[in-house]
């Protein structure tokens, strides 16, 4: 028996540490939990304004003095935003209207897509992104029906200047045949702005918020102009399509630029995932609109930001039950 007892204590010392070893190393294998207020917020890829603007919100969150802890994951394309919003992988994104319409009624890249995007809700428009026609100061184009018979570049297939022209394209019933030349070249290396400064082509499209510094380069170094698109065939389209709204870039934005210009565009929204609880959506609306003027003042694109009720594009996504707090204990 005294020699069972000495065999089993020195079978418990050998074991214990190997027990424990295993327990620390099992420890360290497994993730630890997210944070209860982690927030993690999908934006375009750096360098992009929806970064920019992405970033100003989360270090506005972060330094709210709150527990919740929001951080910009970037990604190439808004689609792959809008998926993992919609699959909870995501709490937070800056997303197109168009892109959200065209997923919520199946149209476009979306139509062969088995994918229901409904746990989605809507909290803020934040900001519009014009579609602008630029051409050259010799090219003869003072208004949109000038483009006909131009060259012009129509960018690659798949992106927002191609979706942006095609849509161009088809409120003035135009086809390739109209046109002088149409040139495929992408934004990437300068490929489209090395031909426009070059003579290459006559006018291009230009998407993104105003003023800004790469157009007014364009303007200073290879004498583009904004074309006014004031036309009863893009107004039509506009009101069939309640992605889209007028939109008039201010004279001030750029030297030489002596009246409004008249152009169109879709509204940038920040958007939640359904899976998002109501109790921090709320929190992130109480703070954005503390802290509302700090972010109108970032930016001119920001300067109508507004936390408060307001007439967004009615593109089927309803208000995030968070939000829709939010304004009712404000009295909204």
């Amino acid at each position: 028996m005294a020699t069972q007892h000495k065999i089993a204590k020195g079978v418990k010392r050998i074991i214990r540490p190997f027990a424990v070893l295993l327990a620390v190393v099992f420890a360290g294998s497994v993730p630890p939990p997210a944070l209860a207020g982690d927030i993690l917020f999908g934006t375009d890829s750096p360098g992009s304004f929806s970064y920019f603007a992405g970033r100003a919100i989360c270090r506005t969150i972060n330094r709210s003095g709150g527990d919740l802890n929001c951080q910009v994951i970037p990604a190439t394309s808004g689609t792959h935003n809008l998926t993992n919003l919609n699959g909870g992988s995501l709490d937070l994104a800056l997303l197109d209207s168009r892109l959200l319409h065209d997923a919520m009624t199946r149209k476009g890249r979306f139509q062969f897509l088995d994918i229901r995007y409904d746990n989605l809700g809507v909290l803020l428009p934040l900001y519009q992104s014009p579609i602008l026609l630029v051409a050259r100061a010799d090219a003869g184009i003072s208004m949109l029906s000038d483009l006909k018979g131009k060259r012009i570049n129509i960018g690659i297939a798949r992106t927002t200047v191609r979706d942006a022209v095609d849509l161009i394209m088809t409120a003035k019933g135009w086809a390739k045949p109209d046109f002088k030349l149409l040139e495929e070249l992408p934004a990437t290396l300068s490929q489209d702005t090395m031909a426009f400064c070059h003579g290459n082509i006559d006018a291009m499209v230009h998407i993104g918020v105003h003023p800004d510094s790469a157009l007014q380069q364009l303007m200073d170094l290879c004498a583009a102009v904004p074309v006014n698109m004031a036309d009863d065939d893009i107004s039509r389209m506009i009101g069939e399509n309640p992605a889209l709204s007028p939109i008039n870039i201010p004279a001030a934005s750029y030297p030489g630029i002596k009246k409004p210009v008249a152009s169109f565009g879709t509204t940038i929204l920040l958007v939640a995932s359904g899976s998002l609880d109501d109790d921090t959506t709320l929190a992130v609306m109480a703070i954005l609109a503390k802290h509302q003027a700090r972010l109108q003042n970032i930016h001119p694109a920001l300067g109508q930001f507004s936390v408060k009720p307001a007439d967004g594009p009615d593109i089927g996504i309803a208000l995030h039950p968070g939000a829709a707090a939010y304004f009712a204990s404000q009295g909204n």
